[in-house]
């Protein structure tokens, strides 16, 4: 059981990156692989719904993440928890295999231990939290709020692309902020995905004052991933007044996003403008030394070890994000873990290459454009008419820069598609960018953002 539970978290980290967050969290943090015989993996979720959900919507990329780290892997069937041993037993008279008995363990993913009064995972602290340049601003402001709570820096608005820690970072927050004040200071974290379900809730049950007393009545307020409620009228709406009674009152507000407040599309211009009133920090791509760091805290927590060769070429290839870290470190373990001896250095760069290789969509110019648009929250026909305004100028270069580098559109296609431009200038702002990127680590992580996000889009 030990080694399916290794191919599940491993298969896992892959799959993390392809969907988003909340997502993730939602329907497979619950998850489990139950078995593996004869090529066929089974899959354990919670619920009848869940099951029916995870199988029409991540199927295939389920099998692809299976079919990656183990080439065995020929199908992939699923079943909901309460029916688990009953189906082992069942494929285990099937193979007859009755003199091997079958002990069905819980997945370590079950044990997650939240705490029902604040949300908040017990797992995510500060001193296990790894700082580097490219996070250091944002956790001195994290433990200045700590020490000040509800003064100082209020909000405190955190973002940046997937992968970054920014989850890590506020949940750690209100966990230290518990031990801290040793429980007399009341936290509450949320997804925003989860406000939005309970507002959608307390609406259609008239409920929405249990709503109002939940939230307006805790000292601090920790919200996650608040892009998600942009456009969402009623819960916009909902928490704009209890941010404003939470902030009235010397409260204190922690918000993550995926992107800085001002590029927050559709979400109303009162709560932007709330939000860059605060201390805004961006969490950036984790430097070399950095991801070397993140990956020998991990291998020492899971008791384990790799050589520094091995560990810094791992270091020098994933520089995305230390989510990509994780699968590729859990892709190396399980390889050794399978074949029961220590991985060369080129059998690691084959794996790394082959997990970091992007998948093959059906990406076309206007998913590219769409996601410029709504990173930047300009309107499309503004990137693609003849608008000169100097708002636009940086946007359409990263919109040509992404036609080139994702579809390696033509430069004069790349021109007639944003404004019947020259070619020439789609060529400088290729070049101009492609310069830049390795030097400006603010561009850069906006490339990765928009690129993850026309990913969300196809």
């Amino acid at each position: 059981m030990e080694e399916l539970q290794q191919l599940w978290q491993t298969a896992l980290g892959e799959i993390e990156l392809q969907i988003s967050r909340p997502n993730f969290v939602t329907w497979l943090k619950n998850s489990r692989l139950l078995d593996k015989q004869e090529g066929v993996a089974v899959v354990s979720l919670p619920n009848n719904f869940a099951k029916e959900w995870v199988e029409n919507k991540y199927h295939k990329i389920i099998l692809a993440a299976l079919r990656n780290i183990d080439e065995t892997t020929k199908k992939v069937e699923y079943t909901i928890e309460s029916k688990s041993e009953q189906l082992l037993k069942s494929r285990q008279r099937k193979l007859h295999r009755a003199e091997e008995p079958v002990y069905v363990e819980q997945s370590p993913l079950l044990e997650l231990k939240i705490d029902s009064e604040t949300n908040l995972n017990p797992r995510y602290s500060l001193s296990s939290f790894i700082v580097g340049s490219s996070n250091e601003l944002a956790y001195a402001a994290a433990q200045g709020v700590i020490n000040e709570v509800g003064k100082k820096y209020n909000p405190l608005f955190f973002y940046g692309g997937v992968g970054l820690g920014k989850t890590h970072l506020i949940q750690g927050i209100g966990n230290e902020i518990k031990k801290v004040y040793e429980n007399k200071i009341k936290v509450r974290y949320v997804p925003s995905e989860m406000f939005l379900n309970e507002v959608v809730a307390g609406i259609r049950n008239k409920r929405m004052e249990d709503i109002k007393e939940k939230y307006r009545f805790v000292d601090v307020l920790i919200i996650d991933d608040i892009q998600f409620i942009g456009g969402k009228e009623k819960t916009e709406e909902e928490f704009f007044h209890t941010f404003n009674a939470l902030y009235e009152n010397n409260k204190q507000i922690i918000i993550s996003s995926d992107r800085s407040p001002r590029f927050l599309p559709t979400l109303q211009e009162r709560l932007s403008s709330r939000f860059e009133g605060g201390m805004v920090c961006e969490l950036n791509q984790p430097d070399f030394e950095l991801r070397v760091a993140v990956l020998k805290t991990k291998l020492q927590d899971k008791n384990n070890s790799l050589p520094d060769a091995i560990i810094n070429l791992i270091a020098a290839k994933a520089q995305r994000n230390f989510r990509e870290l994780d699968g590729i470190l859990n892709r190396i373990l399980f390889y050794q873990n399978t074949k029961h001896s220590a991985i060369s250095e080129k059998a690691a760069e084959e794996l790394i290459n082959e997990t970091i290789q992007q998948p093959i969509k059906n990406i076309n110019p206007n998913n590219v454009i769409k996601a410029v648009a709504d990173y930047f929250n300009a309107p499309i026909t503004d990137l693609t008419g003849r608008s000169r305004k100097k708002t636009m100028v940086e946007p359409r270069q990263i919109a040509m820069f992404l036609l080139r580098d994702m579809l390696n559109m033509s430069y004069p296609s790349i021109g007639e598609k944003l404004g019947k431009r020259d070619h020439t200038t789609a060529i400088y702002s290729y070049v101009k960018l492609s310069k830049d990127i390795a030097k400006n680590q603010n561009l850069s992580q906006k490339i990765i953002t928009i690129k993850e996000m026309v990913d969300k889009i196809v």
